[in-house]
């Protein structure tokens, strides 16, 4: 059978399991990302399992999400990452070097090489011809400590492209058409591969800003070909040695299939407040704007801020509208200024924040309340721009140019037409400003046994989980719909995220965007369930949003179905994830019902369905899981690290 890029590329890792989908399968894992507010819980778990030095080709630790420093907190996790990283042989990049992904390709990004991130978007570096997935924190440790990478083995799907972009129309609009298409949920447990004629008119970084999105389908990850733009890119950063081709077979086969005419798409844009809720610009035009940011994983590449530079070339952004410029890499940024954008984004009103995540964490740049706010973001969850009331959209840079030109939502190609402008054509240079001043590459092994944990006292220690009992009546705290996103369950934004190493005072945050109450009601109620609908847990990688619920005493949730990372994190921490049988199941039941689950233990191990009681109202339901056998023996232990503490 003619094989796919995806399947090779997982063939060429797999150290355990058969590729057929659904089954568990494990893979070596060459490479690892983590970000600092993931980050620090990585280096606790790395502590805890009293590693000596990593094991990986290649391993960074990335700052670049909590950038602003109100006071010493954030300050303090970013010391301790520096002394975690030197201690355990990582490369640390400083703040303000830029946002992973993006460093990450340039830097260290290999075709055929697999990589581990615990940040929901690592999937970006399949850009690259590589097979990168998203994974909790504490996965990643155990691939910096050498183990492989467990997961389900997924479907792949075959996205053909055939044409080439018109003038106003650009990578983000691929994406956009992409989740039109299939939504937040059509890319679970599914690859999504991109191939066909269509390839030859993106380049690696147009590439980049479709893989990354690739997340908000829930897809496991999203592969391009290592193919020329590859070659050129890696030219173009003085990494050209560090090419390889790899590409499908001909004619290869897919479980699934799409097909993209790129010539015939237009500008789009998903309202608020999901990625999925994807409509043609112009259908919106007209919406008043009160704010525009450039930049994130979503649009990182030099092209992506040169294209917003020509379009406001001596204009004046309207009054009405912030203007906010996050540079996605401090390469990127140097060659900006080089070109001469930086000088024409200041002139026509922008603001020029330092190369990080910024707002599209939440970190600075919220918005007011009740007004859209345009980005060339990944993600709008409510909430998530540290605004509970935001109207986050996402859009292309050229869409929100227009808006910052205009004030109001507007189609680039009918602004063109009103002010006679032509498509941008862009002069960029052929090399890039390569700039590592920033990146701390490890020590010698002898020398790193040296460095001690600069420990903070805003770093608390993880906290323990005891073992699954047989028997629990669990009263259900909250009862929750469709997509509920780890943001909801534990928030982003420049409140929250200086607590990501204090579990105490972070769980305060659990589930706001649902229940203000919810920390107190846990906290007097112990042990307790939550039930909710399709894809809980969709989005961010981070795994606070199991532990600090598991702090708190969840002990179980019933969901019609689940996110893949998020399921993955609720097992690492002993939260047994259960899914309805029947799915009507779900409105039968209320909060404040009591559920009984009986004879658990012995049930985990030998079947995947199992019954629960609603003592309550006198009923029974059956509900499943689709745990592997090394997911239950966590579960009963009470998490993968009680459990390897007993080995």
């Amino acid at each position: 059978m003619a094989r796919n890029l995806a399947r090779k590329l997982i063939e060429s890792h797999l150290v355990e399991g058969e590729p057929v989908a659904g089954g568990e399968i494990a893979l070596r894992v060459d490479q690892t990302l983590t970000q600092d507010a993931t980050g620090t819980l990585v280096m606790q778990e790395l502590e805890a399992l009293a590693l000596e030095t990593a094991h990986t080709e290649v391993s960074v630790q990335y700052v670049d999400h909590n950038l602003l420093q109100a006071d010493e907190r954030n300050a303090e996790d970013h010391t301790f990452l520096r002394s975690a990283a030197t201690r355990y042989g990582l490369w640390f990049s400083k703040p303000g070097n830029g946002v992973s992904h993006p460093t990450h390709m340039q830097r260290f990004g290999k075709p055929g090489k697999t990589l581990a991130g615990s940040d929901s978007h690592t999937c970006a570096a399949g850009s690259l011809g590589m097979l990168a997935i998203g994974v909790g924190g504490l996965e990643v440790a155990m691939a910096i400590a050498g183990q492989p990478l467990y997961l389900r083995m997924p479907e792949i799907m075959g996205i053909r492209l055939t044409g080439s972009l018109p003038d106003w129309v650009s990578a983000k609009d691929v994406i956009l058409e992409v989740l039109r298409r299939h939504g937040v949920k059509g890319g679970v447990n599914r690859i999504l591969e991109y191939h066909g004629p269509g390839l030859d008119s993106l380049t690696a970084m147009d590439r980049h800003v479709i893989a990354n999105m690739g997340a908000e389908l829930g897809a496991t990850t999203t592969v391009f070909p290592a193919d020329d733009a590859v070659r050129d890119f890696l030219r173009s950063e003085g990494r050209e040695d560090d090419f390889e081709e790899w590409l499908a077979d001909p004619d290869a086969e897919y479980d699934h299939t799409d097909e993209i005419d790129l010539s015939s798409l237009e500008p789009l844009i998903a309202k608020p407040s999901s990625p999925g809720n994807v409509v043609p610009v112009r259908e919106v035009a007209g919406e008043s704007v009160a704010q525009v940011v450039i930049g994130s994983s979503a649009n990182p590449g030099l092209r992506d801020f040169a294209v917003v530079a020509a379009m406001v070339r001596d204009r004046q952004t309207s009054d009405s509208v912030s203007f906010d410029v996050n540079p996605s890499s401090r390469e990127i940024f140097e060659d900006l200024t080089r070109i001469g954008a930086t000088f024409e984004l200041i002139k026509s009103g922008a603001r020029i924040h330092q190369a990080g995540c910024m707002g599209c964490i939440g970190m600075g740049q919220a918005p007011a309340a009740g007004h859209n706010s345009l980005r060339t973001f990944p993600r709008n969850f409510p909430g998530r721009s540290g605004t509970q009331e935001d109207r986050v959209w996402l859009c292309s840079p050229e869409t929100a140019a227009a808006a910052a030109l205009t004030g109001v939502i507007t189609d680039p190609r009918d602004l063109a037409e009103r002010l006679d402008m032509a498509s941008p054509e862009l002069n960029l240079p052929e090399q890039a400003s390569v700039n590592t001043s920033m990146l701390v590459a490890p020590v010698d092994p002898d020398e790193a046994k040296k460095q001690p944990l600069e420990r903070g006292p805003n770093i608390s220690q993880l906290p323990e989980s005891e073992e699954l009992p047989d028997k629990m009546d669990l009263p259900v705290l909250l009862k929750m719909g469709d997509d509920i996103s780890t943001d909801e369950i534990s928030p982003a934004g420049a409140q929250a995220l200086p607590y990501r190493s204090n579990i105490p005072k972070l769980a305060e945050f659990t589930f706001r965007g649902v229940d203000k109450e919810y920390p107190q009601r846990a906290r007097d109620t112990g042990p307790h369930a939550v039930v909710a609908g399709d894809n809980y847990g969709q989005g961010s990688s981070r795994e606070h949003a199991a532990i600090t619920p598991m702090y708190l005493g969840l002990a179980v949730v019933i969901a019609r179905s689940y996110a893949r990372i998020h399921w993955q994190n609720l097992a690492n921490f002993g939260v047994l994830a259960l899914e309805f049988v029947e799915p009507g199941d779900l409105d039968k039941i209320d909060a404040g019902d009591v559920l009984r689950l009986d004879g658990l233990r012995d049930a985990l191990q030998s079947s995947g369905e199992l019954p629960v009681s609603n003592t309550t109202k006198d009923e029974q339901y059956s509900l499943r899981h689709r745990l592997s056998a090394r997911q239950v023996e966590a579960v009963l232990a009470g998490g993968r690290i009680p459990l390897l503490a007993k080995s």
